[in-house]
């Protein structure tokens, strides 16, 4: 009899174009993981409306993403990938475990005090509740595994703490998660400024490169990193920038930093960032190409969003009608 695979979940907000960044520190990942595990891959459109967006760009953002998971290589027949406000079940137990959190630990969620300081003309409760609806998100699935980021680890454990707490006064029912410790995606930081993240909300256009971008832009982007003056490479933490571009290298080639050390001995930055550019492109090129396949065949994406929910629906609204009973809600 086959042994049943772990139940891993991952959920991506639709803000935007995922970077470079986003792809090889984690989405890379999912799509080796989707060959391992049973795999739920979901769109969190309703955890996105903590910042207000506008009903057209939050549309075109929940379709363009839905396209590039499908596009980066993740099977809609092999894994469940839905998008989150498609399943009621999320919004309907995240206010259940409201009420099995108590003020004081939300109050200590990070993420909470950095995003109401960055947004501090519309500081909503769903930013504050935000850590329950993940760890409904998360328990309506009886996820094994959920891979997470360093600002995620908190929210997390919150998780591990409600089902636990629930677990307390009702008997075994919600299965409590461990963080999923696979490969390590790559740090890839700020092409312009080297000791920050890459992240598409940054100001400057050169300092990250989007999945979407032509192979034109990442020539250009690419060109206009910051290295140093030293025009030698090797990785070391005095070079941010050269060292970042050794990584980007390495990630999409393969090759060791000794390995990359030697083939530029002797060459300047110029051939450097031009090796780079074309790998970048190399490695994207399979995902825009479909991409720019998919974003055109909306009938497609329907359906594949309609058959995802339908999956994450029967799952969900058994989990959320088990733990009503549970509560002693009544049903018929």
């Amino acid at each position: 009899m086959e042994e049943k695979k772990k139940v891993v979940l991952s959920l991506i907000q639709p803000t935007g174009v995922p970077t470079l960044g986003n792809y090889l520190g984690a989405l890379k990942n999912w799509v080796m993981m989707s060959k391992e595990y049973d795999c739920l891959f979901g769109e969190a459109d309703l955890h996105a409306i903590t910042v207000r967006t506008p009903p057209a760009e939050l549309k075109k953002r929940c379709l363009d993403m839905f396209a590039i998971l499908i596009a980066m290589g993740l099977d809609p027949e092999k894994s469940t990938i839905f998008c989150q406000s498609h399943v009621p079940a999320h919004a309907q137990l995240g206010w259940i475990l409201d009420c099995y959190t108590q003020f004081g630990e939300a109050s200590r969620m990070t993420q909470f005090k950095d995003k109401a300081a960055k947004h501090a003309d519309n500081v909503n409760l769903g930013l504050f509740t935000y850590p329950t609806l993940m760890a409904a998100d998360i328990l309506l699935y009886n996820a094994d595994y959920v891979p997470v980021g360093d600002d995620q680890k908190q929210h997390l454990e919150l998780t591990r703490d409600i089902a636990n707490r629930f677990n307390g006064i009702y008997g075994d029912f919600f299965k409590v998660p461990e963080p999923f410790i696979g490969k390590k995606g790559a740090r890839i930081m700020s092409l312009q400024e080297p000791d920050k993240k890459m992240s598409k909300s940054d100001t400057n256009q050169k300092s990250f490169i989007l999945v979407t971008d032509s192979p034109d832009v990442i020539v250009r982007k690419i060109k206009s990193a910051i290295t140093d003056s030293e025009a030698s490479v090797y990785y070391s933490e005095s070079k941010p920038g050269v060292s970042n571009l050794m990584e980007i290298y390495s990630v999409c080639t393969g090759k060791t930093y000794e390995q990359i050390t030697d083939e530029f001995a002797g060459r300047g930055y110029g051939d450097f960032k031009s090796a780079v550019a074309e790998a970048v492109a190399e490695e994207l090129k399979p995902l825009r190409t479909e991409y720019e396949k998919l974003i055109n065949d909306k009938a497609y994406l329907t359906e594949c969003a309609k058959k995802g929910a339908e999956k994450a629906n029967r799952i969900a609204g058994r989990t959320v009608n088990k733990c009503m009973k549970k509560i002693g809600f009544w049903q018929y």
